[in-house]
């Protein structure tokens, strides 16, 4: 049989990472190749606990994915942003106020005055990105990604299957229930794999903004997975209230978990705030390429909390509304992608603003 045809593609070449000395947040990391394993799991899922109850951001390897491979992944990445025209951004763009969805381009300045993205100041955010849903048909795309599809199409696959089943199944293993809820409520119906590209701003925007690229978040979804990338930018909250940076590592994830696991949880793992920064004085000046994968639970799934969990029985649950008026995803997921970055939140002061979703209050942070 001859061998597949790998369609050619511009290689973008990494940067090299910072060497400024930044404050970087001790992350967990987690060997995915143990998971292979009973007792590789139950090692795991106890090291992830230990990680989610303090910075609730960890490190992935021996994930499966060679360096050539992240490498080729990163070049379909920077496509839309260096070979999509104007009249292709526009023509894909995302429907994100009337369907409340982000597959496909979204346009820099999208975003407004004091909304999540812009800060405040009248800047408008220089992010774009595009998305591509698991179903890769469910929409049209731009000419240059059509050959690329089938390698789009595995990456998904390979991020759902080997990936984010094994660390849910950490999760359940982690509240001491059958491992494998978590998966039972990801059957592939709403995730997303996501690419991004920032672009610097003018000094005088970055002085607006304070360096601030993204204000203080959680995310929407169960787990979001990001591919390591060599531009500094991404800070956490640390416990103690310190925003810190997350440390490059060639071909690792970094992981964290969104809005809907902390609800399933009942609290237990909770969404951990993060913000996107102007990266160090050696990095200034250069975009920044991400490549995500967000995942969400299936669209009818209510956000209530395992309450079977013997941990959180013993530890006590933490609902954010009664069970009764818990969103479904969908109901939620739309809620935030439809307001987010374009609306005014209400400051509730020491640098916290809110807004109701789907009857849930969600903050940000300054």
């Amino acid at each position: 049989m001859p061998g597949t045809v790998i369609p050619p593609v511009p290689h973008r070449p990494p940067v090299a990472p910072t060497q400024e000395a930044l404050e970087y947040a001790d992350l967990a990391i987690i060997d995915l190749a143990k998971a292979e394993t009973a007792e590789g799991r139950a090692e795991l899922a106890v090291q992830l606990r230990g990680a989610l109850s303090t910075h609730g951001f960890f490190y992935v390897i021996n994930h499966g994915y060679t360096q050539a491979q992240n490498e080729r992944i990163f070049d379909i990445a920077d496509l839309p942003f260096t070979h999509f025209s104007e009249e292709e951004k526009r023509e894909y763009a995302a429907k994100i106020v009337e369907g409340g969805s982000f597959q496909g381009f979204k346009a820099r300045g999208f975003w407004v005055l004091s909304s999540l993205c812009t800060i405040d100041a009248g800047v408008r955010d220089q992010l774009e990105h595009y998305n591509i849903n698991h179903d890769i048909t469910r929409k049209q795309h731009p000419e240059v990604l059509r050959p690329l599809l089938p390698e789009i199409e595995a990456f998904i696959t390979f991020n759902h299957v080997e990936i984010l089943h094994k660390l849910l199944r950490l999760y359940a293993i982690g509240l001491e229930i059958p491992e494998d809820t978590f998966i039972n409520q990801h059957n592939y119906s709403a995730p997303s794999y996501s690419i991004d590209f920032h672009y610097p701003r003018s000094e005088d925007d970055e002085t607006k903004t304070k360096n601030t690229w993204l204000k203080g978040h959680t995310d929407i979804g169960s787990v979001t997975i990001l591919w390591s990338q060599p531009v500094s930018a991404l800070q956490i909250m640390s416990p103690d209230g310190k925003w810190r940076w997350i440390r490059h590592i060639e071909n690792a994830l970094v992981v964290n978990s969104g809005d809907a696991m902390e609800y399933l949880s009942g609290g237990f793992y909770k969404a951990t705030i993060h913000r996107v920064v102007q990266p160090p004085p050696d990095q200034r000046g250069l975009t920044r390429l991400g490549v995500f994968y967000f995942a969400m639970t299936d669209d009818d799934v209510r956000l209530i909390p395992h309450a079977e969990s013997p941990v959180l029985q013993r530890h006590g649950i933490v609902r954010r509304v009664p069970d009764a008026s818990a969103p479904t995803m969908e109901a939620y997921r739309k809620g935030r992608t439809s307001s987010y970055g374009l609306i005014e939140l209400q400051k509730k002061g020491n640098g916290v603003e809110e807004e109701i979703v789907a009857g849930i209050v969600v903050k940000h942070y300054h």
